[in-house]
This record gives C-alpha cells, sequence and structure tokens, in this order.
C-alpha cells in the first residue's frame, strides 16, 4: 500500500510539473502575449515569433518563460507601462519593446519587476522609452545584455535605464545604456553586482546610487555623461576596474562620493574629466592602482574627509592633481607616481629622495576664484607654488607622499 501511494505521487507531479511551450504570432490561434500568458500554466514556455505586437500593460503573474524569436516587437503604443512582472521565476529573453507611456506622476517602465524573486530579464532592445527595466522590492535576479536606447531631453521628463529601488542581490552585467536621465540608478539596495556595462551620453549620471551598501561595481565603462557618476550615503562598497571618461562640463566629474564610508576604489581609469574624483564626507576609503589622467583636478577633497588612504596610483598630466580645502589633514598619500614630480632619486631604488607636495597653491586660488584659470600656464603661478612648497601657509604641511614614485606603475 505504501508503494503504491508513493508511485501514484509520483505520477501527480509529473502530471502537474509538465511545462508546455505556447507559441505567439500574427496568424497564430494565439496572437497575444496576454493571451499567452493567461492560458499558460506555471512554468510553461511563450514563444513569441517574429512579428509587430500592439500591447501593454502586459501582467505576468505565474512563473513563466518568455521567449522572442527574431526579436519581435512589443509596441506599448505610448499607452503606459508595458510588461509588469509580479511573479518569482520568470525568464524574460530575445524581446524588442519600445513606446513606453510617459507620465509625471507614474514611472511607467518598458519592464517592471515587483516583489518577485529569481528573475532574469536578457537580451532585450527597449527604445522609446521612459523607464527602461524598473526592479522594485524584488531579489536574487539578473539583468544581462540588454541595450536601452533612450531619446531624453530634459531630466523632469525622463527617467532612468535601470533602476533598482529595495532590491537585493540583483546582478546586473553587459548592459549597454545611453540617452536616459541616470543610466544606472540604485536606492535602498544591497548585495548587488554591477559588472561590464556601458552608460553613456545620458543626461545626468552614468551611475547613480544612494543608500546602496556591500555593492559591487567592477569593469563598468561610464563616459561622456552629463555630471558623471553620483555615489551617496552607502558603505562598504567595492569599485573595481572601472572607466570614467569624458565627463566635462562647470558641475562635471568621474565620480562624486559624498557620505561614502569603508569602501575600494581600485584599478578603476579617470581620464579626461573635470575632476576625476570630488570627495565630500567620507573616510575610511582605499584609492589604490588608480590612474587619474588627463582630467582639470585629479582628486578634490572636500570637508570631513578622514583616514583615507591613497596608495600606489598614477597621476598623469592633470592640470591639478590634488584639491584641498581643510589644513588639517590625517589622510595618507604614499608611493604614487607624479607626473608632476620634479625629485630626484640617487639610490636608483625607485623612490624620489624629496617628498612630492600634491597641493598646490594655484589649486587653492582657483578654488575660491575660478576666473584666475586664465593664469594656468604663467611664470607668476609657478612663482607662487613654489612659494607654498617652501612654506606652506594655506595647504596643510603635512600633505605629503614621502615616498613618490619615479616610474609609473604598471599592475
Amino acid at each position: 500500500m505504501k508503494n503504491l501511494i508513493i508511485f501514484l505521487s509520483v505520477i501527480l507531479m509529473a502530471n502537474t510539473t509538465i511545462a508546455q511551450t505556447i507559441e505567439v504570432c500574427n496568424t497564430c490561434t494565439i496572437s497575444t502575449l496576454k493571451a499567452a500568458i493567461y492560458q499558460a500554466k506555471d512554468f510553461d514556455t511563450i514563444i513569441v515569433k517574429k512579428g509587430i505586437y500592439k500591447e501593454h500593460k502586459i501582467l505576468v503573474d505565474k512563473p513563466l518563460t518568455i521567449i522572442g524569436k527574431n526579436y519581435p516587437v512589443i509596441d506599448g503604443e505610448l499607452k503606459g507601462e508595458i510588461i509588469t512582472i509580479i511573479s518569482d521565476n520568470v525568464t524574460v529573453d530575445g524581446l524588442f519593446i519600445l513606446n513606453v507611456g510617459t507620465s509625471y506622476t507614474e514611472d511607467f517602465a518598458a519592464i517592471r519587476v515587483a516583489k518577485s524573486k529569481n528573475f532574469v530579464i536578457k537580451n532585450l532592445v527597449l527604445e522609446k522609452l521612459f523607464f527602461g527595466i524598473y526592479i522594485e522590492k524584488s531579489s536574487y535576479g539578473k539583468v544581462f545584455h540588454n541595450k536601452i536606447i533612450g531619446d531624453a531631453v530634459e531630466e523632469y521628463s525622463s527617467g532612468n535605464g535601470i533602476q533598482l529601488w529595495y532590491s537585493n542581490h540583483i546582478e546586473i552585467e553587459h548592459n549597454y545604456v545611453e540617452h536616459v536621465r541616470d543610466g544606472i540608478y540604485l536606492e535602498f539596495s544591497d548585495d548587488c553586482l554591477i559588472k561590464n556595462n556601458v552608460s553613456a551620453e545620458n543626461l545626468r549620471y552614468g551611475l547613480h546610487f544612494m543608500f546602496s551598501n556591500n555593492d559591487i561595481y567592477q569593469d563598468n565603462t561610464f563616459e561622456n555623461n552629463g555630471a558623471g557618476v553620483a555615489v551617496m550615503f552607502s558603505k562598504k562598497i567595492k569599485m573595481l576596474n572601472n572607466i570614467f571618461k569624458e565627463n566635462w562640463g562647470t558641475a562635471s566629474y568621474g565620480m562624486l562620493l559624498k557620505e561614502i564610508n569603508d569602501a575600494e576604489i581600485i584599478g578603476n581609469t579617470f581620464e579626461e574629466n573635470t575632476i576625476g574624483i570630488n570627495i565630500e564626507g567620507s573616510n575610511r576609503i582605499i584609492y589604490k592602482h588608480n590612474n587619474f589622467k588627463n582630467n582639470g583636478w585629479a582628486i578634490k577633497v572636500r570637508g570631513a574627509c578622514y583616514t583615507n588612504h591613497f596608495l600606489e596610483n598614477n597621476f598623469l598630466y592633470n592640470s591639478f592633481d590634488i584639491a584641498y580645502n581643510s589644513k588639517v589633514n590625517d589622510n595618507v598619500f604614499d608611493r604614487n607616481f607624479w607626473s608632476n614630480y620634479t625629485g630626484y632619486d640617487l639610490d636608483k631604488n625607485g623612490v624620489g629622495d624629496v617628498p612630492y607636495r600634491p597641493v598646490k597653491l594655484f589649486s587653492y586660488i582657483v578654488n575660491r576664484t575660478p576666473e584666475t584659470i586664465i593664469l594656468l600656464r604663467s611664470m607668476f603661478i609657478d612663482i607662487i607654488d613654489f612659494s607654498e612648497k617652501v612654506s606652506p601657509v594655506f595647504t596643510p604641511d603635512n600633505l605629503l607622499d614621502n615616498n613618490p614614485l619615479t616610474k609609473q606603475i604598471t599592475w
């Protein structure tokens, strides 16, 4: 009797877990994605064939795999949100979604994931959008190999490319985002991996995150964005091997750090930005093996920044290496390479025999009177910088790299 019960249980489970495939096409019995979702059972696969499907408010409320063949177009006709996922275990793959509605009261998205787990959003092309991929109160999901192309003109009437809100353990990899408000945005989202993405030519930030801890940002490129990258009110983050490039403008920077603590910023390249890193109220951060090249300012250190370590970085041909607005310093600069260093190395051990003072008096003056930048290459500036070097008055006398390297660092 016991064996019979086990046998019947196995048969019942098999009958309830066999997934089926439903095809959607313009000439099929099922011709809309909404109808296919309605008829599908849990864990079925829906194949959407090439064609144009004019649909919006598509609700995915059961575990499904939705696959587009040859990039079928889901056209929302500017009527609102297009796909909303509210179930666990959903995969959406290979769709071309466009014409998201715009609203000043609702954040319409091409695809939204709400209160879901174990989801996969991949191989999508999103165009003519408000928000692209919006993930809220969800966890353990993957967003990868998506192309998000907005047409944002003004910040107030545009949304973000990929947005996370109160979402944890999300992997965002190999996405391309451009011409939206913020390329990638995180708020209250912990333990996430942001890797191998390109976020370029966005109105405001290539990456913007706040109140998000224990996240890793690795091997991304943030290029030619309105203001750069903003990192705020977070702790225990890792920024590894990213490129911050060509973020130019009076209020632009490669990266802004505000109220960031206990972080690692290692192996990044900051090139051709107005400011490489703008730092405010950030403490106990390791800056190591970064390249600062051809920036206006490599680093601007503003108020309340303590116990930071700048170790083995390359400072290459920046107009100013360090700007510092306090007379108190307990940050450490050690074993960096400075292209402006003019000291000597008599014992040939690769370390300069004379400490390097990276803060120039002229940098201090420009911070207070920007118009004086026109004097940048004049002999007068060389004289005042030399006088500050000999007898520091306006800059901390202990802000030194006591072991400046005489050769550019490679790693």
